[in-house]
């Protein structure tokens, strides 16, 4: 049986949910056929679910969940609200019925974690994560150096994030950094046009341990969309502006502006965006350096940009414009998501001078980042082969002054057809224990979508597998105990301690 649990913080006034999984008794029978009866303790776990394991929760779509850092908000000066827009409907589908202020940054004022970090501030935040990340194995005699104040130090120094846009305050805040448990982020496609089967799509995902979603959604109405998953969503929700600010100019790459990409971006930001990838490292210079490829592009983002640069033969905007968007970012609190535009689609070009010198644009816009306080992550390659890993996440975590990285995969082989997704998990794992903070998988790619739950759970596991391998505290007491309830034949308790159990 597995209950969810509340535990309160000490420094602020929180309420942190996991997941508890009680275990049956042990039963010795002696040789004199008495029975001595031992009791196990509880596992206690991490869980992505939000409210929707909690048996008592009462789900209503129009309402959303409960925004549990509204009142963290209310106690802080440096921000202010503004009235959000009525609801109503429109062509496209129903606005969120939802009446509550948006909020920003006050002029002149700092709200990002980053900034309180360094001003040596514990926000709710950083004692959330702590909590969360600990899964109280202090309580089984286990020691952990994740303190509140450990978290604030990861973020100071930009080894770690907090995605937590001040306008999504229904997120339940977790953290992604080396030093924390490795996290998996999931993409989110909608289907079709009904807004509940999006919802319902979303909260499977989380249940089966997505730790963020990326709305990759293009149609007309993604912006409608976008504010009904975020108002119902527990974990943190990005985006990549670009493929909203294309749909917007019908596709064509020629109309797109610095200008139309600024009121996307600010759009989203209002909505609750908690992190963007912004392609801003790609520049014109390194375009020729592609031509030599196996395979080109992959990502779409990076397609789109090339091609602006081409007809405009102009520099990427993205580039140009990059202390505006820090501005747009630190006014909301949303991270920045480094994306690579030029990583290659082919295990034949991984670590090619392309990719590597993407890479090394990245570290200064990095300090530009840092300079406005922004929460900063940064995107390696999606495919590489496995010997070339170790050495690639060495020279990401070097380059990039030791942000979290991040990678689309790592798919490791190119053959693997609808089943990329095992390939993709049996990279992540290498690429995790080497140093990586979060891996991605794209559930829509696996076995054409109808396996969506197994391309989650694989990397969920690979995920894992990279945290014992890195001495994360705890990880290993869930193993132990299914381990010991496997040598004691408890069957029920071997199947409740599994990670697909939820």
């Amino acid at each position: 049986m597995t209950d969810k649990v509340y535990i309160p913080g000490i420094i602020n006034k929180i309420r942190v949910g996991m997941a508890q999984i009680k275990l049956s008794d042990t039963v010795v029978v002696k040789s004199d056929d008495t029975k001595i009866i031992k009791s196990n303790t509880p596992v206690t776990v991490y869980d992505t679910a939000g409210p929707y394991s909690d048996p008592n929760f009462v789900h209503s779509i129009r309402k959303g969940i409960r925004r549990i850092r509204e009142e963290w908000n209310d106690g802080r000066k440096d921000i202010l609200s503004q009235n959000h827009p009525p609801g109503g409907t429109h062509s496209g589908g129903i606005l969120f019925p939802t009446k509550q202020p948006i909020f920003r940054a006050k002029e002149g004022k700092q709200i990002t974690q980053m900034y309180y970090a360094k001003k040596r501030i514990v926000t709710p935040e950083m004692e959330y994560v702590a909590i969360r990340e600990n899964q109280q194995v202090e309580a089984m005699g286990l020691k952990s150096y994740i303190t509140p104040d450990f978290v604030r130090r990861e973020i100071m120094a930009g080894r770690a994030i907090i995605p937590s846009n001040i306008n999504h305050p229904e997120v339940e805040p977790m953290i992604i950094g080396r030093r924390f448990l490795v996290k998996l982020t999931t993409i989110l496609i909608p289907s079709g046009n009904s807004i509940e089967n999006c919802i319902r799509r979303m909260i499977d995902y989380c249940r089966w341990g997505a730790d963020t979603l990326v709305d990759v959604s293009v149609q007309e109405n993604c912006h409608y969309r976008r504010e009904w998953l975020i108002r119902n969503s527990p974990v943190p929700v990005g985006t990549s502006p670009l493929y909203q600010a294309i749909a917007k100019v019908e596709g064509r790459p020629e109309d797109l502006s610095w200008a139309l990409f600024r009121d996307t971006l600010i759009e989203q930001a209002k909505q609750g965006v908690d992190f963007v990838t912004i392609h801003a490292a790609m520049r014109k210079k390194y375009l020729l350096l592609t031509d030599n490829r196996l395979s080109n592009l992959v990502s779409r983002s990076g397609i789109i940009l090339r091609e602006w640069m081409r007809i405009h033969r102009e520099e990427n905007f993205l580039y140009t414009h990059f202390d505006e968007i820090c501005e747009i970012l630190k006014t909301y609190d949303i991270s920045l998501f480094l994306s690579s535009g030029l990583r290659p689609d082919a295990i034949y070009d991984a670590n090619d001078r392309a990719h590597l010198a993407e890479l090394t644009e990245m570290r200064s816009l990095i300090e530009k980042a840092w300079d406005q306080y922004v929460q900063t992550i940064a995107e390696g390659p999606g495919h590489i082969p496995l010997h070339k890993i170790e050495a690639n996440t060495k020279e990401h975590l070097y380059i990039c002054k030791g942000v979290p990285f991040f990678t689309l995969g790592m798919t490791i082989t190119d053959i693997a057809g609808i089943y990329e997704y095992i390939a993709s998990a049996i990279g992540s794992a290498q690429v995790a224990w080497q140093g990586a903070s979060l891996i991605s998988c794209d559930p829509i790619t696996s076995h054409g979508g109808k396996d969506a739950r197994a391309c989650i759970i694989a990397h969920k596991i690979a995920a894992h597998a990279a945290d014992l391998a890195k001495g994360h505290p705890g990880a290993q007491v869930r193993d132990n105990a299914l381990s010991k309830a496997r040598g004691e034949g408890r069957l029920n308790d071997i199947c409740r301690l599994t990670i697909d159990a939820q």
